[in-house]
């Protein structure tokens, strides 16, 4: 599955007359060659793909990176290394990912390579990872069933007294139990009049009978990120919660049947929006509908105002309305879904219905 990625890469240098194309950012490596490891530099030429890393990662490299050709970092400096071998592999024009080099990488890579012979791309790789073929697709859906899981596994827990750092402590414990490495964001537990906070990290502060209490977070399984919110309420709610659950719910719903392949970004916001804006509550809904989610938690296309372009199918997306109500409370309700040509399919299966504990 790899090597198509690769193709695709070397399709593109083809269009651009580039004899090679530097890697140097964590997501792009592992996307391209498999290693998870937290230093390397890869060199993709039109013939082979190198994998430029150190003595720790050696034997990693060697299990992950199955096909690409190693080279190990000793004595020399990661740009020394890199120009010894684009002398040895006659590579004259090189591509860099000028979005995720910093400015020191790139003056010490000038000084090493002619600086004519740079080409800074921005997006280079990002804009093939929009679309997720079916093994990344896979890995995403265990990644959100992990998040159900643990939520269903936490529910039960939450009492009055019980804090949102401690609500937020076994929602990361349960998915790490569960197999995921680590949380792909910082989790959000609100509650009460902090559930207004769209990102509301837990606190010390104690739930109380009658808060809202909005849980957004998400974990890390094989690379690969979850992301999901769900808004619950402590044992009982009035009228106006009631109210605004249901215009959030009424707005995720219209969203998801608007959604296909072919559509922009700003025409599902408008979805969302407009149910908001004829309840008379469109003034508390300030951010965008979704993000794609893949390596990396935020990634390209968006649901949003300005989102203009289209959205190509098997794009995996979150769909999140809120409303936040300064000094009352807030609701969110997030999905993660898959972009089809008819519709989409959605990987998120927690229940929707308010949930009164």
């Amino acid at each position: 599955m790899r090597w198509k990625r690769i193709e695709k890469i070397q399709a593109k240098m083809k269009e651009l007359d580039l004899d090679g194309f530097l890697v140097t950012s964590k997501e792009n490596r592992q996307y391209l060659t498999g290693f998870t490891g937290t230093f390397g530099w890869v060199l993709v030429t039109q013939s082979n793909v190198y994998l430029m890393t150190d003595f720790r990662y050696i034997e990693q490299a060697q299990q992950q990176a199955r096909g690409c050709k190693l080279v190990r970092f000793q004595h020399h400096t990661p740009v020394v290394t890199l120009r010894m071998l684009m002398e040895e592999l006659e590579v004259i024009t090189l591509g860099i990912e000028s979005d995720r080099m910093t400015v020191d990488e790139f003056e010490l890579l000038a000084n090493q390579v002619r600086r004519k012979a740079i080409t800074p791309l921005k997006g280079f790789v990002d804009q093939i990872r929009r679309v997720k073929d079916e093994e990344e697709i896979a890995l995403l859906a265990r990644a959100e069933e992990i998040s159900d899981q643990a939520l269903a596994h936490v529910l039960p827990m939450i009492k009055p007294g019980m804090t949102e750092r401690e609500i937020a402590m076994e929602l990361e414990f349960q998915m790490r139990r569960l197999g995921a490495s680590g949380v792909s964001f910082e989790t959000i537990v609100a509650s009460g009049k902090r559930s207004s906070m769209p990102h509301g990290v837990a606190t010390d502060k104690k739930v109380e009978i009658g808060d809202f209490i909005t849980m957004d977070f998400g974990c890390v399984y094989q690379g690969y990120c979850s992301d999901i919110t769900r808004t619950i309420a402590l044992g009982k709610v009035d009228e106006k919660q009631e109210t605004v659950y249901n215009l959030v719910r009424k707005a995720q719903e219209d969203a998801l049947q608007a959604i296909k392949a072919g559509v922009t970004g700003s025409e599902i916001q408008a979805v969302a929006q407009n149910v908001f804006q004829d309840a008379g509550y469109g003034s508390f809904f300030g951010h965008g509908l979704g993000h794609s989610v893949g390596l990396e938690i935020h990634e390209e296309p968006r649901f949003s105002p300005k989102a203009d372009e289209v959205i190509p199918e098997n794009t995996v997306i979150t769909v999140e309305p809120g409303l936040y109500l300064p000094n009352w409370g807030g609701v969110r309700i997030e999905d993660l879904v898959v972009v089809k040509k008819d519709g989409c399919i959605n990987l998120t299966h927690s229940p929707k219905e308010l949930i009164i504990l």
